[in-house]
């Protein structure tokens, strides 16, 4: 599947024009707030994304993925997925110069941009898996997905005004590989108090769109579903 440049907007061409490196890219995401669902469960499109400028995990990933594609990089999405604790997180992952990296909305101070200096997409997943625990300071992080290649989807997650719950769903029930076995889990040590209140920060207020840094008394993690996105 090609990217279909004439389906877009001039408005939305105009963005895309921009975004024309993966800091810029997350750049952008930063100026959008984050979606709190206030009228329930939601995933957008790209092009709803930037009609409604609020946007949790897995829709700004897809924002990312279409803006590499538009610049002829691959887009793609790379699933984080956690024990039954708590909810995956979805980043985009790019590659430069033989070097992993990934792109990142999240409404907190954890799980965000990567840097394109991981050798392999385990070595780039690997990454969060400190930052993943509950607000106990249990860490959670179980599997991440093959790197799920949207040129491969056959509907238009781009453009759309439908809810891309099926391509959610075909994300989700992809191919995961496990970071670590149970016996292991077991011998993990807790989030340190220091690193639970950093976690806690906020970076947009819910029913505020406004960026403000703020701290949160609710546990921490970038998430992909719930208003914690």
């Amino acid at each position: 599947m090609v990217f279909h440049r004439t389906r877009l907007t001039e408005s939305e061409r105009r963005i895309f024009r921009r975004l024309d490196t993966p800091r810029r890219i997350q750049d952008f995401l930063e100026t959008i707030p984050a979606n709190f669902e206030p009228h329930g469960e939601t995933c957008k499109s790209p092009r709803e994304v930037l009609r409604t400028r609020t946007a949790h995990c897995i829709e700004g990933a897809m924002l990312a993925a279409a803006a590499l594609w538009f610049h002829g990089r691959p887009p793609l999405l790379l699933d984080l997925k956690a024990t039954d604790r708590d909810p995956d997180h979805v980043v985009t992952p790019f590659r430069l110069r033989g070097r992993w990296g990934a792109i990142s909305k999240t409404n907190h101070s954890v799980l965000r941009y990567r840097d394109p200096v991981y050798l392999s997409v385990r070595e780039l997943a690997m990454s969060y898996f400190h930052e993943y625990w509950t607000g106990k300071g249990i860490k959670t992080l179980a599997s991440y997905s093959d790197v799920f290649d949207l040129r491969r989807w056959k509907g238009d997650w781009v453009t759309s005004r439908e809810p891309q719950w099926e391509l959610q769903y075909a994300l989700d029930v992809s191919r995961h590989h496990s970071m670590i076995d149970g016996r292991r889990r077991n011998l993990l040590r807790r989030a340190d108090l220091i690193e639970r209140r950093a976690g806690r920060l906020l970076q947009w207020e819910r029913g505020r769109s406004r960026n403000r840094g703020r701290r949160s008394s609710r546990p921490a993690a970038g998430r992909r579903g719930s208003s914690s996105a």
